[in-house]
């Protein structure tokens, strides 16, 4: 019986490993994917057809067009596509990113195709109106930008501390909320976003003037760069760059998107605007809780039973692999698998699988161990009097001991089912687009984060409710 275990787990490991080495690529031929961050208007953001659309993506897709490649465009987040970029997942980031010394350490950039500087905006009825007004007071960036760095170069001579965010809009929330007294961020996006009702106000003139590129890996991907470089100068050439600039930051644009903000903002409008988005993410969250169930079930159980059987070495690997992966936090291990693993082996591996590994090895090592805990809540009599009997070890735990540890596991296998779901919301780091990911990009062109994060909140609580009753219709038709 224990060789079969460690021949199932063997089995097990081996095909987890086939299945990310031999996982097909995201791209075919020609087809190169783009790491963005769709929270970054005018640049990067999602129209009300929740298509991404800006100066960067019309910029990226139009040069694909003149140079004849496809691009598959990935909606990271800035510092998640710049560290994606840095291990190989994907081929290029375009997301409005200054040519620094620092970063042309790691990455080749193109041609720049836009200038911007930093300012810094406060809210509306603020009384601050330069930086020597904030000292003593918090400030917001986003993380890895050139406003974050900025902010962090003058603090100490200004006095004043930083907090930093993942997304713009709990950066500027966080400005109009009265948490953080201002906000660093590049001009081109506060001009853009205090024209479109972002509900602050610019006090300083821009500085530590910047140029943005699209940037590569350094030393991979030169065809891409070359391409991009010549595509950039044929639609400056053409007019057509201008064309794209004044679209997305000449008044028709900014009056547009007024227009749209003026749209109903209730509760079912919101749904009624966005319900395609939702139920795709609902969708998608649904897959990934269902897959990883499955998952995370069958290696906890594999785990678990490796952890009572009559063998040191089973024992001691079982105990092991529960503190490794129930001691990870869950966002450090989805970053290390998706961005880690990549780096050092070359093989890229889908946000999806990467997710999907992610859930099974964090919720399988707590399964596992409420699986060896319900088979030691069994009285140990009851294997001895198996034994005794004249029942072997594999006999006896099959047909004596599982039997009741099953009815003892059931109300945890249910808890641990709930906390899949919503663990699936932490995937949205490495890119996937689930339920919580989309209400950032629906936040970013809105920026109705209060009711839009209701919403969210309320399909969790019903999704959990109807898996809640299903798990408890199925306890009671076992116990039955």
């Amino acid at each position: 019986m224990k060789h079969k275990f460690l021949v199932f787990f063997a089995m097990f490991f081996a095909s987890l490993a086939l299945f990310i080495w031999q996982a097909p690529q995201v791209h075919a031929d020609k087809t190169y994917t783009i790491g963005t961050d769709v929270t970054f208007p005018p640049f990067v953001y999602a129209n009300s057809n929740n298509k991404y659309v800006g100066i960067d993506m019309e910029l990226i897709r139009s040069i694909a067009k003149e140079e004849g490649f496809k691009v598959n465009i990935k909606p990271l987040g800035f510092n998640a596509a710049v560290q994606s970029l840095s291990s190989g997942q994907i081929d290029g980031v375009i997301a409005g990113m200054t040519i620094t010394n620092e970063r042309k350490q790691t990455l080749d950039f193109s041609t720049p195709y836009y200038e911007s500087g930093i300012v810094m905006a406060v809210a509306k009825n603020s009384k601050i109106s330069n930086l020597k007004d904030l000292k003593g007071k918090t400030v917001a960036v986003k993380t890895g930008t050139q406003g974050a760095t900025y902010a962090n170069s003058i603090k100490n001579k200004y006095g004043f501390k930083v907090v930093t965010f993942d997304d713009s809009d709990n950066v500027y929330n966080d400005v109009k909320t009265g948490n953080s007294a201002a906000c660093f961020d590049d001009s081109a996006v506060l001009n853009y976003g205090v024209k479109t009702g972002l509900g602050l106000k610019i006090v300083t003139k821009p500085t530590d003037i910047g140029q943005y590129g699209f940037a590569v890996k350094k030393g991979q991907n030169q065809k891409l760069l070359k391409m991009f470089n010549a595509g950039l100068a044929k639609l400056k050439k053409n007019g057509k760059y201008d064309q794209i600039i004044k679209k997305y930051t000449g008044k028709k644009a900014t009056s547009k998107t007024n227009k749209s903000n003026s749209e109903d903002r209730t509760f079912l409008g919101l749904l009624k605007q966005n319900g395609q988005a939702i139920t795709n993410g609902i969708v998608e969250t649904l897959k990934l809780t269902v897959v990883s169930i499955i998952c995370a079930t069958i290696f906890g159980i594999l785990i678990g039973l490796l952890g009572v059987l009559p063998n040191k070495f089973a024992r001691g690997l079982s105990t092991t692999i529960v503190y490794i992966f129930r001691g990870l936090p869950l966002l450090v291990l989805a970053l290390f698998i998706y961005n880690g693993i990549p780096s050092l082996t070359g093989t890229k591996i889908p946000a999806f699988v990467a997710g999907i590994i992610t859930l099974t090895l964090n919720e399988g090592a707590y399964t596992a161990a409420f699986v060896k805990g319900g088979i030691e809540a069994v009285d140990s009599g009851q294997m001895e009097a198996a034994r005794s009997l004249g029942l072997p070890f594999g006999k006896a735990m099959r047909k004596v001991i599982l039997p009741q540890g099953i009815r003892i596991m059931i109300p945890s296998f249910i808890n641990q089912f709930i906390i899949t779901l919503k663990d699936t919301s932490i995937l949205s780091i490495i890119g996937i687009l689930e339920l919580t990911q989309t209400g950032k990009i629906i936040i970013a062109r809105n920026l109705e984060g209060f009711k839009v994060w209701a919403i969210i909140a309320i399909i969790y609580l019903v999704i959990i409710t109807v898996l809640t009753l299903l798990s408890n219709w199925i306890e009671r038709r076992i116990n039955g």
